[in-house]
């Protein structure tokens, strides 16, 4: 087994150390809130003071951090990775749903440092982590995702390789930017539904059976429907709204328009202008809703 230093214990990252120690890694935690670790010491883990101290000894390193700020912080800060001199040759496994140009400067910079840098941003929800159900979305030298295979098997249930580092996060950001459209039609419909008459509840029932269903428009049209936005909070608005940005900008970095992304953002934006970034994703019915001109 491995010695696997786990950055980020969020929801995400939390059950993905969990996945880690059940495959019996010798596992080292570090998080910017440190209690969030107390269920995984009891488990075995051991906790670090900080990212650098973390990676010491290390044969891979696993972040899953909130954006590119969080990252450049936990790779490049002052008691960042590459400050504690992980091993040459250690594994370099960056989960996070970060924008296209950051993944490509920090996977050079890392590189430098004489890591093997794995881009492999995930798809899948939290109960999805702690199950090991997640697939990874990986942008890897072949032989380096053959090597990693150790640490990766107990994450996913599905690993696919889309080439060079830079490939796993440009498919993420495409469907996350495909997701946030498909989030915004939901929301319309159902504020049109509404003021056409129709019972929400059967309205959003027979959509999941008929051709606009997908697994995200069914799951937040339920919500949307039920009204919990604040509740069991799965992606929150503030996260959809980064992640929609960062494939926008994306797009226009290869001069396609994205307009419909475009009016996705939009719609998050005015939520996290509201106060409402902190509620599920599904909240942007409430955009969707209002008479307000956009």
């Amino acid at each position: 087994m491995a010695q696997v230093a786990m950055i980020g214990l969020g929801r995400m990252g939390f059950g993905m150390a969990g996945r880690l120690l059940e495959a019996g890694h010798d596992l080292v935690v570090a998080n910017r809130t440190p209690h969030r670790a107390v269920p995984l010491l009891a488990r075995g883990a051991r906790l670090a003071a900080s990212p650098a101290e973390a990676v010491r000894d290390a044969d891979a390193v696993v972040v899953m951090v909130s954006d590119d700020a969080a990252s450049e912080t936990v790779w490049l800060g002052e008691d960042g990775v590459l400050a504690g001199s992980p091993r040459t040759g250690a594994f370099a496994i960056e989960c996070s749903t970060l924008s296209h140009e950051w993944v490509l400067r920090l996977a050079a910079e890392v590189s430098a440092a004489g890591l093997r840098y794995l881009d492999a941003p995930v798809t899948g929800l939290p109960d999805a982590a702690a199950q090991g159900r997640l697939t990874l979305l990986v942008g890897a030298a072949r032989d380096d995702l053959d090597a990693a295979g150790p640490i990766l098997e107990p994450l996913a249930e599905r690993v696919v390789h889309f080439g060079a580092v830079g490939t796993g996060t440009a498919y993420k950001l495409i469907v996350n930017l495909m997701g946030a459209v498909q989030i915004a039609g939901a929301a319309e419909g159902l504020a049109l539904a509404e003021r056409a008459g129709l019972d929400p509840a059967l309205f959003a029932d027979t959509v999941a059976t008929g051709q606009p269903a997908s697994p995200q428009v069914v799951r937040n049209l339920r919500r949307m429907v039920a009204g919990d936005h604040d509740r069991d909070v799965t992606f929150s608005a503030a996260l959809r709204r980064k992640d929609t940005d960062y494939a926008v900008r994306f797009a226009r970095q290869l001069a396609v328009g994205a307009p419909l992304g475009s009016v996705a953002l939009t719609g998050l934006e005015r939520l996290l202008t509201d106060g409402r970034g902190s509620l599920n994703e599904s909240a942007v019915i409430e955009v969707a809703r209002d008479r307000r001109p956009s």
